[in-house]
């Protein structure tokens, strides 16, 4: 399923148990070690004891929605990934998701072969971000500075708080700070998905960075309409290395 030798831990959360069962014997075939929930009061208490590595999560639980408990876990500062089972295929609930903190969604009903594509997209761009931050330095745009290594951002001096999504975001803008990158190309490098129909995700996500940015500078992040976005520092600023 991954790169390394570990075998990644999935938490399956939903309250059909043939979707439950379909799901886990998919995983554990690809090589992860499963357990499995049906209700929010579960993916809570899972997701704190058990510490998976991703957690496929129902939005249409009986007692907590899915939303709600990835809303309750990035508040308690878990931030495992997350991919939401909707049966509601609508950009409002897709964007509302991914802005609570969630990786990725899936439509039901589903492929198993799609899904556990996306797992793999997922356990795998986690573990490229794990590994990155051992030997990683600091990235710089202008008087932006962004520390891979200790999760940490300021502009200007000033510390900027952001989501782990949004974080990555920023790190993928300021590594191709000057080039144009297209609404796909952020879509595949930052959350990991290979096909385009979610630009209003980016768009999304950059106007959160823009936020908490451009009230610290002058604006970085700049569009070109039609085509994508671009980081670039203010007029006599040198790139960071």
């Amino acid at each position: 399923m991954t790169d390394g030798d570990r075998i990644p831990k999935v938490l399956v959360v939903d309250d059909e148990p043939n979707i439950r069962e379909l799901v886990q014997v998919a995983l554990k075939f690809h090589g992860c070690s499963v357990t499995t929930g049906s209700c929010g009061r579960d993916a809570l208490r899972l997701a704190e004891t058990g510490q998976p590595d991703l957690v496929v999560l129902d939005v249409l639980l009986p007692d907590i929605d899915g939303f709600e408990v990835c809303r309750r876990l990035r508040a308690a500062g878990n931030d495992v990934p997350v991919i939401f089972l909707t049966a509601r295929d609508t950009t409002s609930d897709t964007v509302t998701g991914l802005a609570l903190g969630g990786d990725d969604y899936v439509t039901k009903p589903f492929s198993v072969e799609a899904l556990v594509a996306r797992v793999r997209a997922v356990l795998r761009r986690t573990a490229r971000a794990g590994g990155s931050q051992d030997g990683a330095g600091m990235l710089r745009a202008g008087d932006l500075e962004l520390d891979e290594e200790h999760w940490t951002v300021r502009r200007a001096g000033t510390p900027v708080e952001l989501s782990p999504t949004e974080f990555r975001l920023l790190a993928y803008l300021i590594r191709n700070q000057g080039r144009m990158l297209s609404r796909q190309q952020i879509l595949e490098n930052v959350w990991g998905w290979e096909y385009v129909g979610q630009s209003q995700v980016v768009e999304t996500y950059v106007s959160y960075l823009r936020r908490k940015l451009d009230p610290l500078g002058p604006p970085l992040i700049h569009t070109q309409r039609g085509v994508g976005y671009s980081l670039r520092p203010p007029d006599g600023s040198s790139p960071g290395r």
